[in-house]
């Protein structure tokens, strides 16, 4: 029954997809929906792209190992995101770019009755631990290109505003419930091999049949809708910013032109590229944490610089990316891939170097700045191109 309802729901998502397929008319509504969702879908889409299966398998995992601590890697997210809409959904809309079950275990009396009371501690995860998941997965949530791709979906600034508040408090709410899920794991499954096998086997073993076929879709629908996103995010960085930049550098060519056709062929590439991936690395959380180690302590300090310092430029954003990017993998190689130093040596090398280079080199052009400004107060008469 549990299967046969999975099944259901992936043949549902393909018909789904080919409807959608037709309803695509240009790149614009491939890759940000025309730029025109209202607050419920718009809060919905958040909410899909940010909550997948770190989030999910990897969240109730974590609430397996550390209990009710377990929550805090989702909060950091929701934490980022609630940033993100708050105080920087505003300026990104306006740029117009492309380029984020207690029940078996007798309530919540029957848990402390099974489980070590470290298990109800918030801080037992460690607090430099907590620290190092809201720098790494907070700070995340304000540059990932996944995230800011939703955040063009919005039709105003407004409804990017609020409709990533909304979409904030619910990715909290899942956090806690995921970490309590996984301490009822503990209690009923204490001799798991594997802490991210919690999620699925609660799911068969203590759920009822059909129901449980149910959750387990939507564990499926929480990773394929993350999984999507972030696709999406990747290939339109490649198909907008990167190809075209090196074309030009190689052949002297300006960018074909742009087709839907196009985008969802580096959209295949990059899910092919990405599944070995995934096989390579199983463990969800590891995963999570070299992207987010790669993309905090690289993208950072010159996306944010980018958006608050005048006198920052391109070659002291580019110098920062590059050296921010090799530390964190010289981290990772000196102290492990799940040490809480590779982020901080990224982030402090980064931050060194744009400041360093961009004060040594020339400012960027005023009227490159003109335009900048007109396009951050919504005025679309200038362009700076379509690519941050």
């Amino acid at each position: 029954m549990d299967i046969a309802i999975i099944v259901v729901y992936l043949v549902a998502m393909v018909v789904v997809g080919l409807w959608a397929a037709r309803r695509a008319s240009s790149t614009e509504d491939y890759r940000v929906a025309g730029r025109r969702l209202g607050p419920l879908f718009y809060t919905g889409t958040m909410s899909a792209v940010v909550l997948g299966g770190a989030s999910t398998v990897g969240g109730i995992g974590l609430g397996y190992t550390y209990g009710i601590s377990g929550m805090w890697l989702v909060m950091a997210i929701a934490t980022g995101l609630l940033v993100l809409s708050l105080v920087f959904a505003g300026r990104i809309t306006r740029l117009k770019i492309y380029t984020v079950s207690l029940v078996a275990v007798g309530g919540w009396s029957g848990m402390s009755d099974r489980l070590d009371a470290t298990f109800f501690a918030p801080d037992a995860m460690g607090f430099q631990s907590i620290i190092a998941m809201f720098v790494i997965y907070g700070f995340g949530m304000l540059i990932g290109q996944d995230i800011w791709q939703r955040v063009f979906t919005a039709r105003s600034a407004g409804v990017a505003r609020w409709g990533g508040t909304s979409a904030a408090v619910h990715v909290g709410l899942y956090g806690v419930a995921g970490a309590v899920i996984g301490m009822a794991a503990a209690a009923v499954l204490p001799t798991l091999e594997n802490s991210d096998d919690a999620f699925a086997i609660m799911a068969q073993q203590h759920v009822p049949a059909g129901l449980g076929g149910v959750v387990l879709a939507a564990g499926v629908a929480a990773m394929m809708s993350t999984a999507s996103g972030a696709l999406i995010a990747s290939a339109t960085v490649a198909r907008v910013d990167v190809v075209p930049l090196f074309k030009t550098l190689v052949t002297g060519q300006q960018n074909s032109r742009p087709s839907v056709r196009g985008d969802r062929l580096y959209l295949l590439t990059f899910g092919v590229v990405v599944t070995v991936f995934s096989v390579l690395v199983p463990d969800v959380v590891t995963a999570l944490t070299i992207a987010y180690d790669l993309l905090v302590g690289g993208l950072l300090v010159a996306i944010l610089g980018g958006l608050l310092w005048r006198r920052g430029n391109s070659l002291g954003a580019a110098a920062s990316m590059a050296a921010g990017s090799v530390a964190v993998v010289v981290g990772m190689l000196a102290f492990g891939v799940m040490a809480n130093a590779p982020i901080y040596i990224g982030l402090g090398v980064s931050a060194v170097v744009y400041v360093v280079v961009s004060l040594s080199t020339r400012p960027t052009d005023p009227a490159v700045l003109g335009a900048w400004d007109r396009r951050l107060a919504g005025q679309s008469g200038d362009s700076v191109g379509e690519h941050a």
